[in-house]
């Protein structure tokens, strides 16, 4: 890949680290309810989408050393 691909690559990745901090909270305010099993089951897909962050994170700045390193 060109650098130029792998700098945007990166970026949207690390849009997508947030996005998935923010996806996690909204799943977990929006989609709970009054029943105890609706909100644990909220929190637990509000948790398993934030889990993604650190994912992205990471790739993103993997993807933006090779970007470094094939420029």
């Amino acid at each position: 890949m060109k650098p130029a691909q792998l700098k945007q690559l990166s970026y949207l990745c690390f849009i997508l680290g947030f996005a998935s901090i923010i996806g996690s909270i909204a799943i977990w305010f929006l989609a709970g309810g009054q029943e105890p099993e609706t909100q644990a089951h909220a929190e637990r897909f509000g948790i398993f989408t934030g889990l993604w962050a650190p994912t992205f994170f990471a790739l993103s700045n993997r993807l933006d050393r090779f970007a470094e390193k094939a420029a």
